[in-house]
């Protein structure tokens, strides 16, 4: 099989639709004469012309209602944000305009757009670009949230979230943009709220998603060498949550870490760790332990940066405790 990178995985899921559904189109900052600010929209001015693929002003709050309003009548509107940071600027228009005006309608109104753009930190850039909102957007009616960690899985998750009749936010990561991955030549959709079970194993379940994937998967193999047997699971979406994978594992593994990249108060691992609580007490051998960043504005200096994000050695760490190794 073809290995391509993240980028171009997206780049051909948004093609593809956009050669399928004429009413698709992409608009956001440098997506066309740029082709993009990360090279995802490459070539497509070329392909769909400027009618399609369309250049904003720094304007997120206005070209965000335009493709609500779009969306409100028919079309199927992708829009990048340079950034998820830059999405506060929208916030209004994505949670009170698109995520509930289904709901506020009685049905009359559906809203398929498509926002996405990367989340997260990229390494020094400061506090004001390195926020991690998916928990912010999770805790939406209305919307789904896909954040997905791999080539095979951004394509697959991005033509659903095109096709799908509710508004998903579609979370990246600048720095997996050039990531390789194995994708298929064919056509293939991958269902919004399914987890991935992406390493079987017997002793302890390793929760993640995004990029943070990398450090759980690695943390697993370190922990391989040490006799411990991780399962790592990938949720791919984060709203809606596959728990029901997520605590069949657990009720095998009776022991769960949760490597997420958001702050810790009110986070995807907070709800998940609730879950468990509630609904895999009597299978859990250790408590359950998160691995956050820390509870600060990211800082610009490396050695801060490493010290405030999740990472192999605190992952490692946190299973050697639930495993009772440490």
């Amino acid at each position: 099989m073809r290995e391509i990178q993240f980028r171009e995985a997206l780049r051909e899921a948004m093609s593809e639709e956009m050669r399928r559904d004429k009413n698709v189109f992409l608009m956001g900052e440098e997506v066309a004469e740029y082709n993009g600010a990360y090279k995802v929209s490459q070539g497509m001015l070329d392909e769909f012309g400027p009618e399609r693929i369309i250049d904003t002003p720094i304007a997120e709050l206005g070209f965000a209602g335009l493709g609500v309003g779009a969306a409100m009548n028919g079309l199927r509107p992708i829009i990048e944000f340079m950034t998820f940071n830059f999405s506060l600027v929208a916030i209004d228009q994505i949670i009170n305009s698109a995520a509930k005006m289904y709901a506020m309608s009685g049905g009359a109104y559906s809203v398929p757009i498509v926002f996405r753009g990367p989340t997260g930190n990229a390494g020094q850039l400061g506090a004001t670009h390195s926020s991690n909102f998916e928990n912010w957007f999770a805790n939406t009616p209305g919307l789904k949230v896909i954040v997905p960690s791999n080539p095979y899985d951004a394509k697959g998750l991005m033509k659903s979230a095109i096709r799908d009749p509710d508004p998903v936010i579609f979370m990246e990561s600048e720095v997996m943009y050039s990531d390789k991955g194995e994708v298929p030549e064919g056509e293939y959709l991958l269902p919004i709220g399914v987890a991935d079970i992406k390493r079987k194993g017997k002793d302890v379940t390793v929760i993640s998603f995004g990029k943070m994937m990398k450090v759980a998967l690695e943390a697993a193999e370190e922990m391989a060498k040490l006799g411990v047997d991780c399962e790592v699971i990938d949720l791919r979406t984060v709203r809606p949550i596959d728990y029901a994978t997520c605590l069949e594992s657990v009720k095998k593994t009776n022991r769960v870490v949760i490597v997420e990249e958001a702050n810790p108060l009110a986070a995807i691992s907070s709800e998940l760790t609730y879950h468990f609580q509630r609904y895999a007490f009597d299978y859990l051998d250790s408590p359950v332990i998160r691995v956050n960043s820390m509870d600060i504005p990211l800082s610009y200096a490396p050695t801060y940066i490493e010290a405030t994000l999740p990472n192999v050695k605190r992952t490692v760490e946190a299973i050697k405790k639930v495993t009772y190794r440490s």
